[in-house]
This record gives C-alpha cells, sequence and structure tokens, in this order.
C-alpha cells in the first residue's frame, strides 16, 4: 500500500502527483497501458524483472487512485484487462515527455560514454595429444606404453 506523506497538499502539488504516480513501476505501467488495454500477463511480460506481487500491487493503487480501470471477463479461467481511465490518460504529455527525456538524456548519453566492446578474441586451437617437448610427435601414456598382458599361458 502507497504511503501517503500528507492528509493535504495545499502547497506542493508535485508532492500530490508523485503521491499517486511516483515508484519504479507506475510510470511504466503508465506508459504501457498508454498503447492500450493490457492484460496482466502482457504487462509482467513488458516489464521484464517486475515481479507479480509487486504487479499486483501497483495496479491496485492505480486502481484506487482512478488512473486505471480493471475489467473481469465472467469467462473460465477469469480474464482481467487493465486500461487508462480518462484521468489516467491526461498524464499520457507528461509520460511522452519522460520518454524522450530518458532517450536523449540517458541512453544516448550511455551508449556515448560506453568504452568500445575489445576486438573479439581469435577461438582457441583445440588441444591435440602433441607435447611441446616432444617435437610434433603424440604423447604415449603410460598405460599405452606399457606391454599388454596376455592369456596364451593359462
Amino acid at each position: 500500500m502507497r504511503k501517503q506523506r500528507h492528509e493535504e497538499y495545499d502547497e506542493c502539488p508535485i508532492e500530490a502527483a508523485m503521491d499517486i504516480i511516483g515508484g519504479k513501476w507506475k510510470p511504466s505501467i503508465l506508459f504501457r497501458l498508454a498503447d492500450g488495454t493490457k492484460r496482466f500477463s502482457q504487462l509482467q511480460r513488458l516489464l521484464k524483472t517486475i515481479t507479480q506481487r509487486t504487479l499486483t500491487q501497483q495496479l491496485r493503487d492505480l486502481e484506487r487512485d482512478h488512473m486505471i480501470s480493471r475489467r473481469i471477463y465472467p469467462e473460465v479461467p477469469p480474464r482481467v484487462e487493465y486500461s487508462l481511465t480518462e484521468r489516467g490518460r491526461s498524464l499520457e504529455p507528461v509520460l511522452a515527455l519522460l520518454f524522450r527525456w530518458g532517450v536523449e538524456n540517458v541512453l544516448e548519453t550511455k551508449a556515448r560514454a560506453a568504452p568500445k566492446a575489445p576486438a573479439p578474441k581469435a577461438p582457441a586451437r583445440p588441444r591435440s595429444a602433441v607435447d611441446p617437448s616432444s617435437a610434433g610427435r603424440p604423447v604415449k601414456s603410460r598405460a599405452a606404453a606399457r606391454p599388454r598382458a596376455t592369456n596364451k599361458g593359462r
């Protein structure tokens, strides 16, 4: 459950907004739902590292704050879909600006600052049964060097 910092936000509308949409996952969930209605499993796939429990909690919080709507279809197995409400849609321009800012100021900066990858190494030569000290002659194992015992005398 989200923590509400104040009962009323007379002085700081930013705190009021961040209380509803702040956190690691809520903006990403809202951004994904801006593309259209999604099922729980679709959101989980799109948000790769989110846990099921966290996604469930974040969706409940967003639904409680009237940012998304949840529609349950009476089927077996039940199908649940999430979509943005009008209130949630009002954030689309803000999310689009955050997306563009992230591309320009984080991803492109990271790409420019990243060191160039080292050239790939040549593949290792397979080990052979040639000992470098034997001038290229095959190395015999001790078992191969011993004479074989025969059963002729029995």
